[in-house]
Formats: C-alpha cells, structure tokens, sequence
C-alpha cells in the first residue's frame, strides 16, 4: 500500500504539468498529500483499517528516517527531523480535513498552495490539485475497504494527464 502511494506521488504530471517543485520537499509533499488520502480512507474502514492505517503511517516515517540517513544526515539529528515532519504532516492533515469538508473550492486549495507549492504557488495549480485530491477521494471512497486493505489501492490519474481513466498503482 505504501509503495502505491509513493509511486502515485512520484509520478511526473504532477511536477511537469502540475507546478509541483521537483524537490525533496515538493517530494515529500505529495508522499503526504497521498498517504493521507490512503489513511482517511482507512480511517473510515473502522477499527481493522484504523490498525492497518498506522502500519501504513509507521511505513512513511520510517522511509522518511531511512531517506535522511541516505541523504547524510547525522544520527543525532534525524530523529528531531522525524519529529518535526511528523508534526508538519499532523498540521497538513488537519488542513486538507477542514478542506475537504468545506463548502466550495477555496479552503482546500488554499491549503494545497501554502504546503505544497509554498510562496511559488500558482493559484492555478493549486485549484488543479485541489480537484484532484477531491477526486481522489471520491474514487477512495468509492472502493472496497477490504479491497484496499489488500493493498488494491486505485488514484486517478493526475492533473493535466487525465484521459478519463483511473490509474491502478498497487494490485490487479
């Protein structure tokens, strides 16, 4: 499951045409934006997808404690790094909640371009992320939950590369 989330977030529309920044932190962005999609479609699976949502959360920064070692970051420093991403992507988190329950298009995108494209933001791209994080999760929403937890995850294609088809990352 986690590595349909990170091969979806790794996909190039979403830097090439989606305005992402293709950088560690743009990269980490979209690793967020699609693990929490993943988990609040876990989370609405009761008790069994809540349990298997933290595996996935532990997965992430895990990965995320790995890749900063690769990166060359010091022992003594990677877990204050964790720590503060962890606590970056409880804010984030919270942000594309509130975005997703509210009326209209505004306070999703809004969030959108303060954490992913930051003072870059286009304000174009971040309502052509916004749809699609709302598609998104729609189409989670949509699936199986027993199907999802077998790791049958199913995103739709990315901004500006949609051919009307949904894109299977994980599973047959």
């Amino acid at each position: 499951m986690y590595r349909a989330v990170v091969a979806q977030a790794r996909l190039p529309a979403f830097y090439l045409q989606g305005g992402v920044p293709d950088t560690v932190e743009g990269r980490f962005e979209m690793v967020s934006l699609h693990a929490f999609l993943v988990l609040r479609r876990l989370r609405a699976a009761g008790a069994e997808g809540q349990a298997l949502g933290q595996r996935v959360f532990d997965v992430l920064f895990d990965d995320m404690d790995q890749t900063l070692r690769e990166m060359g970051v010091s022992d003594l420093s990677v877990g204050k790094k964790i720590k503060a991403l962890a606590s970056s992507f409880y804010g984030r988190i919270g942000a594309y909640e509130d975005g997703l329950r509210a009326d209209g298009h505004a306070v999703l995108a809004d969030a959108l371009a303060r954490n992913v494209f930051g003072q870059a933001a286009a304000e174009g791209h971040a309502a052509m992320l916004a749809d699609y994080v709302r598609q998104c999760d729609q189409a989670l929403a949509s699936q199986s939950a027993d199907k999802i937890m077998a790791g049958h995850v199913v995103f739709v294609a990315p901004p500006e590369s949609r051919d009307g088809a949904a894109r299977i990352v994980a599973g047959n």
